[in-house]
């Protein structure tokens, strides 16, 4: 129906297009019954006209208001106010466009403002180690403290702190983008779970916690299908986010264990206070660290895991008692 002309495409006024649009369907109307009835006075034709005419324009008043209240809302969103909603009573196809206008504008304002608290987190987040680290050599250049392993450690750290958030921020990139495809294989549990906890250990001694690491997998020959790297990066962000929140010197336990179905459950638990009822779904969130805020997490890591959990099909969740997480990733089908 492209091809049909618009006649009143140049006409600005809805109202006015519903007034030529009357006025003409009457005039036709009149014109009819003239030539079925053969006389119809002047007076009646042109007094039928102008009373359709105000009648329409009275009743589009307000099926047009929600249409100009859309125009000044969108227009106030372009400079940045998404406060601005359309009042929608009518049952039409204007009442279901104002709703839908609603319902973006929604959208929109949480979209700007998970912008915004994104850019604030990524800010204080930044800003932390990059402090740290200045200050550190500062010292070093003025000759405060010597480059001692100490010192040195100290700006290593900071310096890991930062390669680890920008891995993490990229990878959020991706996840916003959807831009990542698995890369599944088969292969052995125990090796991935050795080199993270390898991995671990080495931060661990860096951070001071003295902590002990403990793996099990049952069976010992057991395998998984899926992405290895992802998967590494998930039980190595597990792995950190115990360090950081067991206490020093505790011990942190890696279980794997394969099913009859297929399915790989990896567990890392720590002996810390554990995980409160209320915040075992928030854990997964973005920049959720808990109440130990100067652990020196990134608050990205478990929101990482999710992501390559809900990639594999699988699921992740805080279980039991304590500081438990359990991965659950499906078999080949």
């Amino acid at each position: 129906m492209e091809f049909l002309p618009r006649p009143l495409d140049p006409i600005r006024s809805i109202k006015l297009k519903l007034g030529i649009l009357v006025a003409a369907s009457t005039a036709v109307a009149f014109a009819f019954f003239r030539w079925q009835i053969g006389w119809i006075p002047w007076r009646t034709t042109i007094g039928g006209i102008v009373l359709a005419l105000v009648t329409t324009q009275l009743l589009a008043h307000g099926m047009t208001r929600p249409l100009r209240a859309m125009t000044t809302a969108a227009r106030a969103m372009a400079k940045g106010d998404y406060t601005r909603r359309v009042r929608a009573t009518s049952r039409d196809e204007v009442g279901e466009l104002a709703r839908a206008f609603n319902q973006m504008s929604e959208d929109l304002a949480d979209a700007d403002a998970r912008r915004r608290e994104l850019i604030a987190n990524v800010s204080h987040e930044l800003r932390t180690p990059v402090t740290a680290l200045r200050a550190v050599l500062e010292n070093l250049v003025d000759g405060v403290t010597k480059p001692d392993d100490a010192t040195l450690r100290t700006a290593l750290g900071q310096t890991e702190r930062l390669g680890r958030l920008v891995t993490e921020l990229l990878d959020l990139s991706r996840i916003d983008a959807g831009a990542h495809t698995l890369r599944r294989a088969e292969f052995d549990v125990a090796p991935l779970l050795a080199e993270a906890v390898a991995e671990a250990r080495v931060s661990a001694a860096a951070q001071g916690r003295g902590v002990r690491f403990e793996v099990h997998v049952t069976p010992e020959d057991a395998r998984a299908y899926a992405d290895r790297e992802r998967l590494h990066q998930v039980v190595a962000n597990l792995l950190d986010n115990a360090v950081r929140h067991g206490p020093a010197g505790g011990e942190v336990s890696v279980r794997a264990a394969s099913t009859t179905g297929g399915e790989l459950a990896i567990e890392v638990s720590d002996d810390g206070p554990g995980i409160a009822p209320e915040d075992r779904e928030r854990v997964f969130e973005r920049f959720t660290r808990g109440e130990r805020a100067a652990d020196g997490g990134t608050g990205l890591g478990l929101a990482i895991a999710r992501w390559v959990a809900d990639l594999h099909g699988g699921r992740i969740a805080v279980v039991g008692e304590g500081s438990r997480i359990r991965v659950t990733l499906p078999g080949r089908s």
